[in-house]
């Protein structure tokens, strides 16, 4: 007879966090959000080979994770794990790009050839949202570089729109440029001293190399929780799949990336241990997160597997549809207050200490201190940073609202068939995922620093200046339908709504 779990399962949203007593040293300013990223001996007092300085990390999705955005949330202490849906040489060089990466020296993503017109330079504006515009030889980022053109350079009104680039450009003659080499405070030494909004490095043979912007040139004092390796570059994920990993690890540590994850929409099975298993065998120094799982056998499996962390969630991500299309998954709550007992009592049997990391069912910012207190050492997140500037999609005007492209990796557009993967015959039969759009949010540093400041406010209240002591000192609650909608605005006309994230 099958196994009947005798409670049902539940969401985030129906749980409270009920205050503690708060404290004169629990303060916002003493709250620490550190919490680790892989396994280590905590019982022999090893320290955590690799820790966030926030708890979260982005979702391995095409939709959500490439270069730019593991810059950006690495500026803020989290993690991205760059998408494996595509090329292992592909893949590499993502990770490659954010190891390279110079901070506050930024790689032009809006470039244009002289010859081009006025209006494929609007609509090559329009794509990215931003104005200042390399023109180089070929169009490409790292070609010869012509000149520079910005929205201020030209009025489409007043200029004929299929005037040519060059006309309104500001040539290369009559730019301050820098060669590669130059640091960054010399960089903002040259901005300063020569009144302009940008500068422009080139290699030796005149290529394109970053363009230094005056509001980033001092990016890194704006920035006091950026995760950095012992070599000063920003700490970056991947993910992997359980087909081509003999192949696509190799390349990826040798590109740099500091952790990796199997990717799957379910991870208790025999493909993940031979994943794990394998790839620890043949580099030991790789540290593999593994998933996903949503009760205590599944995490058991995979910490005997040797995972470095456990992802934990299926079906709860925004656009997944694997329960209504399978009729498999857990309510996330559910699943990470009893994975969360099953990690503390595998660190009390071993002495080894295995994050879980709580991976969809996010939907308003308090529910990430809710999963923290209940035991996650981290959140995995797409639609979130999928809203973002610096995700990977374009930003759409519909019906006369700014959206951005959103699309889960089990969609028709995606085809990840890797992620579903249960042997056998290679392809997707169904999918488990929709295409969708999520409204635009602005840049992620704004988005992150107010979650991560309700996160911490909440913790105050909770009388905990950790993670650690949230966990320990949490006193949660279950809520009725009823005092949910208590909760919000209600009994009233609202005159400016506010809007989940």
């Amino acid at each position: 007879m099958a196994y009947f779990f005798e409670e049902e399962s539940h969401t985030f949203d129906e749980y409270l966090l009920v205050p503690g007593y708060t404290g004169p040293d629990c303060i916002p300013a003493n709250v620490s959000l550190q919490t680790p990223v892989v396994r280590y001996n905590k019982k022999k007092g090893e320290k955590c080979p690799l820790t966030m300085n926030i708890p979260m990390v982005s979702a391995v999705m095409q939709a959500v994770s490439d270069d730019k955005l593991a810059v950006a949330l690495a500026k803020e202490g989290g993690i991205s794990f760059i998408y494996g849906s595509q090329t292992i040489e592909n893949q590499a060089a993502m990770v490659a790009r954010v190891k390279d990466y110079k901070a506050g020296f930024v790689s032009s993503d809006t470039n244009i050839r002289p010859d081009q017109t006025l209006n494929e330079l609007v609509a090559a504006i329009e794509v990215t949202g931003h104005s200042t515009v390399a023109v180089t030889e070929d169009g490409t980022a790292n070609g010869k570089l012509l000149g520079i053109i910005t929205e201020r350079d030209f009025r489409i009104n007043h200029c004929a729109p299929d005037a040519k680039v060059s006309e309104y450009m500001t040539p290369l003659k009559d730019l301050v440029k820098a060669e590669d080499g130059i640091t960054l405070e010399e960089a903002n030494d040259l901005i300063w001293a020569n009144k302009i909004n940008q500068l422009p490095v080139v290699d030796k043979n005149g290529n394109l190399l970053y363009l230094v912007f005056r509001k980033d040139a001092a990016s890194h004092t704006e920035h006091p929780l950026e995760l950095l390796d012992s070599k000063k570059r920003y700490i970056v994920g991947a993910g992997i799949n359980t087909r081509d990993y003999m192949e696509r690890v190799p390349a990826l540590l040798k590109a740099g990336v500091d952790v990796m994850t199997l990717d799957s929409s379910e991870g208790f099975t025999e493909w993940q241990r031979r994943a794990l298993q394998d790839i620890h065998a043949k580099w030991p120094e790789a540290k593999v997160g593994a998933g996903n799982v949503v009760d205590a056998e599944g995490f058991n499996f995979l910490a005997e597997a040797g995972a470095d962390f456990v992802k934990i969630g299926i079906g709860g991500g925004s656009i997944c549809i694997t329960r209504e299309q399978k009729g498999i998954g857990r309510g996330q709550a559910t699943a990470t207050i009893e994975v969360a007992k099953a990690r503390d009592a595998y660190y009390e049997k071993t002495g080894i200490y295995v994050p879980i990391c709580s991976d969809g069912g996010i939907v308003y910012d308090h529910h990430v201190t809710l999963a923290l207190a209940m035991g996650a050492d981290f959140v995995m997140l797409g639609r979130y940073f999928a809203r973002f500037d610096e995700s990977p999609t374009n930003k759409l005007i519909v019906n006369g609202n700014y959206v951005k492209e959103y699309w889960g990796e089990g969609s028709n557009r995606a085809r990840n068939w890797q992620r579903y993967d249960l042997g056998g015959k290679k392809g997707m039969a169904f999918e488990e995922g929709v295409d969708s759009y999520v409204p635009y949010a602005g840049s992620l540093h704004d988005n992150v620093t107010l979650t991560t400041s309700k996160v911490i406010h909440a913790m105050c209240n909770c009388g905990a200046v950790s993670i650690p002591e949230l966990q320990e000192k949490a006193k949660i609650t279950r809520v009725s339908s009823a005092s949910i909608r208590e909760g919000g605005a209600h009994d009233v006309i609202v005159k400016n709504s506010i809007k989940a994230n």
